[in-house]
């Protein structure tokens, strides 16, 4: 019997000719990436008490994206510490102030199919859409990779989610994932990988790909993946990866799948999650009429080009609602100049959106943007729990960059297929 996708690349990092799901093996790190925020303020002390420094200096990726810019001493000094240690250790792949770890990781070519990566940090996973098995882990199972280079894992099985169709206009990879996350529950690929196939997938491009493995989070997986094809190869060659035999990592015909989803692009509306779930996603227009105090287009799932030619979309000519405020924060210092180039960033600020520092910032409630007490806002971020983005009893909404756009045009929440139509008349 063959392997699927994720098994092939556990057997070659664990020196095996074939694993099986729940096979418990000992596998070679590709690379490591770490943050400011899980990475070098907990790492390093344990690594000094170990008396070992990092295996392998250029397999390691250090970012910093969580408390970029400081806005107090406290996370001048966790960033300081960042580059305290990438200067002992001698690390030459430091990215301060580029952007977000799981945007920059590929946008500067270290991300190549076949990979076993391991990041620290819980949305890692967005690296399956280059055809790698990414996995998050916390800080002491990263101090063990960092000291060994090695990580051990139980072999997960594989779920294959097929989206047959195609998306209508406006509907895009953050609606296929929040009606996911409405189907399966938070829980529902508890310690599996979600693979992604069919039609609506291979038509998305790299920038809206990447939302798929990076919201298997929020329902539990290990991390999803999506077999790489030119559209991959043409990404990475453009940002300097090597791509040679890029295209030879896919799940073989026989292999075993613990499950087969089937869902319709075809038929996919544009969605909203309500709080304080991503789970608790409905069509749209169910939550017409439920008024905003900000919306808010950010984070690694929902800040990358593609997201804010989206909003621009929906802005161009239009204003932002008096009663609501839209804050823009680029998911990379490369995204932001290419916005700015293209004229994407215009359209943005004349509508009257805030444009704010590339991080990530009110997604994980740290610098611009959190919540008041009692304030409702609209995301375009992966995750609405409660408190994550300020105030306890705030309320976040999450929806496309169309939605977000849609809803701090009107000042409520709104089928963005309405803004767009109305635009076209």
């Amino acid at each position: 019997m063959g392997m699927t996708l994720s098994e092939k690349i556990i057997a070659k990092a664990c020196g095996s000719a074939a694993v099986r799901p729940g096979e418990i093996v000992t596998c070679a790190v590709d690379l490591a990436m770490t943050h400011d925020s899980s990475g070098a303020r907990r790492q390093w002390p344990r690594l000094k008490e170990l008396g070992v420094g990092v295996w392998d200096p250029d397999k390691v990726v250090v970012i910093t994206d969580h408390y970029v810019p400081a806005v107090d001493a406290v996370s001048a000094e966790l960033l300081k510490i960042t580059r305290d240690w990438v200067a002992e250790e001698k690390i030459p792949h430091f990215y301060d102030h580029q952007g977000i770890c799981h945007i920059v990781l590929p946008e500067r070519g270290h991300l190549k199919p076949g990979m076993f990566v391991v990041g620290g940090d819980s949305h890692s996973c967005t690296g399956g859409a280059f055809g790698t098995f990414t996995i998050g882990v916390g800080a002491t199972d990263m101090t063990g990779v960092l000291a060994t280079g090695e990580i051990w894992i139980q072999v997960p099985p594989t779920i294959l989610i097929t989206w047959s169709g195609r998306l209508s206009p406006t509907v895009t990879a953050k609606d296929m994932m929040l009606a996911l996350c409405a189907r399966i529950g938070l829980n529902g690929a508890n310690y599996k990988v979600c693979e992604f196939t069919g039609q609506a997938v291979t038509a998305l491009p790299m920038d809206e790909r990447m939302v798929l493995p990076n919201m298997t989070a929020e329902v539990g997986a290990k991390t999803g993946m999506i077999a790489p094809d030119e559209v991959t190869v043409e990404y990475l060659r453009n940002a300097g990866a090597d791509t040679n035999g890029a295209l030879d990592w896919f799940s073989d015909a026989d292999c075993e799948y613990e499950a087969v989803l089937e869902l319709d692009a075809n038929t996919l509306a544009p969605q909203v999650a309500a709080p304080h779930s991503p789970a608790n996603a409905r069509d749209a227009g169910d939550y017409s009429g439920v008024t905003i105090d900000q919306a808010y287009i950010g984070a690694c799932t929902g800040a990358k080009l593609a997201d804010l030619h989206m909003a621009a979309e929906v802005l161009r000519g239009r204003e932002v609602a008096q009663t609501t405020r839209l804050l823009v924060a680029p998911a990379s210092t490369r995204i932001t100049g290419e916005a700015a180039a293209d004229g994407t960033l215009a359209t943005l600020t004349e509508a009257g959106a805030i444009l704010l520092p590339s991080g990530c910032g009110a997604c994980a409630g740290l610098g611009a943007g959190i919540l008041a007490e009692k304030e409702v806002c609209i995301s375009s971020t992966n995750r609405n729990f409660k408190g994550r983005m300020g105030a306890a009893n705030a309320e976040v909404y999450l929806g496309s960059p169309y939605s977000v756009a849609a809803a701090a045009v009107a000042g409520r929440i709104v089928d963005p297929r309405e803004i767009v139509a109305e635009k076209a008349a």
